[in-house]
This record gives C-alpha cells, structure tokens and sequence, in this order.
C-alpha cells in the first residue's frame, strides 16, 4: 500500500512540474540563484494530494482539491488577492460594466468571514443599511465560516425577486443582527450630477466604470449648461465609493487637472507593475485617438472651480488615487473621514483554461509619493458622520499589507477606544443611509459652507 501512495504521489509530482513547464515557468534558475520551484515542497503537495485521495472518508474529484489548493495559496497572500474559477471569473468582468445581479456590496474576506468593503449606492444592500466593516456570519442557514469568498458570492447571488438572510457582526455591538434583503438586479448609475443651489454644483461617483470618465463629461457639461455661467463651487462626493477601474480614476482627476498632471504611479516588483499615470489621454482614453477626448467639450473653467471632495472610510482604492491627486496638487479641499486605505493593485491575470487569478502585483502612491496602503487619504478638514467611532478600515483587516512607509502615522481606531453607545447600540442596528447631499447629510451641509465661505473671500 505504502509502495502505491508512494508511487501515485511521485505521478502527480510529475503532473504538477508538467503544468510548471506548461506555463514556461523555469524550474532552475542561474547556478547563483535557487532554484525557482521548491522541488521538496512540491514533492510534499503531490504526498497530500495522493494521501487525501486514497485515504479521505468520502472520495474527492481532482479539480475541486486542485481548485482549492489555488484558492488557498492565493488567500493566503493578503485580503485582496484570490482565485477566480470560469464563473467567477465572469462575474467579476461583468461587475465593471455597471450591470449584474445580486444584493449590491463590495466584499472580502477577513478571518473566514465576508467582509463589507462598501455597499453600492441604491442597490438592496445599501437601503438595508449595510456598512463598510460589516461582517457577514451567515446566509440563510449557512454559515460562512468555512466558504470561500467565490463559495459565499454565489449564495448571495440568485434570482431577483428572492431574499436571503444575513446574520452580521457589526463593530461596537454586543450581538449579531440579522438583516433579510431581497434581490435585485443591480443596474449601476456611476455618475450622479445636479446644481444643489445657483452657482453651486453637486457630483456623486457611486463606482469607477468603464463608462465613469465619460459620464463625467457629459455631467459636468450639463451642469454648466444649466448653471449658464461659471459656478462659484463644486462637491465631488466619493463616499462609500469601493473604486473600480484605474483608468477611470485617472479620467476623473484629469476632469480638474491641468493637462499632463501626475494622478498617480504604481511600484511592483515586475517591470510592468511600475506605471506613472498622468492626467492624458492615452492614460484614460481607450483607442485614443481614435476615440476622441470627451473631457474637450467640457467649459475649461470646470479646471478652476473652487471644488470640494467629500471621503469616508467606504472610499477606497479608485477613489482614495482620485482624493489624493486632487489634495497634492492643491486643487481640492478634502473634507469628512478617513478614508479605507486600500492602496494595492489587483492585476486580473486569465489562464489557460479560462479562470483566473486576481493577484497583488504594486502598491499605489499618490504626486507626493505617499503610500495609501493601510493609511488611506487625511481629510484637510475632519467632519465626522456620526460612526466614525465604529468605522473600519483596511489596517483592521487581518494579513494586510502594511504601508511601506510605516503604519504609525494612521489615526488608528482599535476596540479599546470604543465605548458603549448611550442609546444601547440601537443606532447601530437600525442604521439607514441618509439621502447623500441632502438637507440631513451634515458632512455635504459643511462642504457648501465652505465653497461658500471661499466665494466669499475671493470677493473681498
């Protein structure tokens, strides 16, 4: 028996370097360097594999113990790097178009739990009262614990018009609660856009899309038609704003910078990991030129409206390159909380066989060479919404990448600062999202004030 284990272990050793030859991946580096592959380790995967095969209670099918072989190792990583299978894998492609289905969050993982990144404006989930650092325990009568991310997304998904139940334990309460929501499908508005009073404008990116830069466009041209003259200010709201594509982010920020701004850059250990992103629009602009530039229609004098950005710590990763590269370049004023800090580059790496890996290949940095990794984006000007107390971010996500510029400039919030809320956490529990830059949202009341208070002084 011993003689067999033996041999089949030493048969799929021969498969597992077979698939490394395959991906031309060498296994012998220069004489001055290890080897590439560890030859001894792999040889203990292959005793595993053939010892879970011949021994395990009930018997399992190659590609599922190979499949969760891949989804471990690339867990194992750090929170945001991870195995997609074919339907994850089109899901995922489908998300950045602004259309799929579902209950509408931005999730993770953290400690075998989901972890709420950002709920998505309007979608079942945000009027459930979803927050970003939610955990979700359960899904109907399922318990998470044990799924993998891939696993627990498609028990969310389903049929519109169906619910599902999510127990979740929320920062700063005692207990879990539950929370049913029903289904829907999610059809994103990226781009919201209105004059909130004469003179004043008011825009909402909900997500960075495929479409996210042009709809900007086509918003702030309207606005500026509607208002007949310059306007004395602009809000440009990123809350609860999860990101989304790179290039959109870049098209955002050039909307309001000088041409040829740096927006951001990138560094990896690969060559092509390292980018300088600058406000162009080869940078942002697909087939360009032969897709014109639609930032061209847009009144030049949007460059140099007073603008104010609105941050919590539901913004993350596009939306913290857009924040930072608006506040190192003094174009705009950031006002609200701390944002998420999730500073590091996913690259969408697709295999042979039609699934794919989302791996961590760079971190971001903002013009001035600050790393938001685990740190996130300072607002100028602090107004807190009310949960700031309770707020999670990427630095309490467990196996994080820390900063490389160090950790201890970040305004940590850690249990021991929390106290009891005074009404007993029902707050917490019954949390509904207020109508964003209406008359109870007291962080955008305070971003008017301010681009009023400018206008003022620019006067005098």
């Amino acid at each position: 028996m011993k003689n067999k284990i033996q041999k089949f272990g030493w048969i799929v050793s021969g498969i597992i370097l077979g698939i490394f030859f395959s991906f031309n991946l060498p296994l012998l580096a220069d004489k001055t360097q290890p080897s590439s592959l560890p030859i001894e380790d792999l040889r203990t995967f292959a005793e595993v594999f053939g010892k879970i095969k011949t021994d395990y209670v009930d018997e399992i099918e190659d590609k599922q113990l190979i499949n969760e072989a891949l989804a471990g190792m690339l867990a194992g990583l750090d929170p945001h790097s991870t195995f997609l299978d074919l339907d994850s894998f089109k899901e995922m492609q489908q998300g950045t178009t602004g259309e799929f289905g579902g209950l509408g969050i931005e999730v993770g993982m953290e400690d075998g739990f989901v972890k709420v990144i950002s709920p998505i404006e309007d979608t079942p989930a945000y009027k459930a009262g979803l927050k970003t650092g939610d955990l979700i325990m359960r899904l109907d009568e399922t318990q998470v614990k044990g799924l993998t991310l891939n696993e627990a997304v498609k028990i969310m998904r389903g049929k519109p018009g169906t619910s599902i139940k999510l127990q979740i334990l929320r920062k700063g309460l005692d207990t879990p609660l539950e929370v049913t929501i029903v289904r829907s499908q999610i059809k994103t508005k990226s781009v919201k856009a209105k004059i909130v009073e004469p003179n004043y404008g008011y825009v909402r990116i909900t997500q960075f899309q495929e479409r996210t830069s042009q709809d900007l466009a086509d918003a702030l041209t309207k606005l500026r038609k509607e208002n007949k003259h310059a306007l004395n200010g602009m809000i440009l709201d990123l809350r609860n704003n999860p990101g989304g594509l790179l290039n959109a982010a870049v098209g955002v920020s050039s909307a309001f910078l000088q041409d040829g701004d740096l927006v951001v850059y990138t560094e990896g250990r690969a060559q092509d990991s390292k980018m300088h992103l600058t406000s162009i629009p080869e940078n942002f602009i697909r087939d360009f030129p032969r897709n014109k530039n639609y930032f061209d229609k847009v009144p030049q004098d949007i460059k140099d409206v007073p603008l104010v950005v609105l941050v919590n710590n539901g913004s993350a990763s596009a939306s913290e390159i857009v924040a930072g590269a608006l506040q190192d370049h003094k174009r705009a004023t950031i006002i609200g909380t701390r944002s998420f800090g999730k500073g590091s580059v996913q690259s969408i790496l697709p295999m042979n066989n039609g699934t794919a890996i989302k791996l961590t290949t760079a971190l971001y940095f903002t013009p001035n060479g600050r790393s938001i990794q685990s740190k996130g984006i300072e607002p100028d000007i602090f107004v807190d919404d009310g949960f700031e107390q309770f707020a999670v971010r990427e630095e309490d996500v467990t196996n994080h990448i820390v900063n490389p510029q160090g950790e201890e400039g970040a305004d940590k919030k850690t249990d021991k600062n929390i106290t009891p809320p005074a009404d007993g956490g029902e707050a917490l529990r019954s949390f509904k999202p207020i109508e964003l830059g209406g008359e109870d949202d007291t962080q955008f009341q305070q971003a008017l004030n301010i681009l009023k208070a400018i206008d003022i002084h620019q006067k005098n």
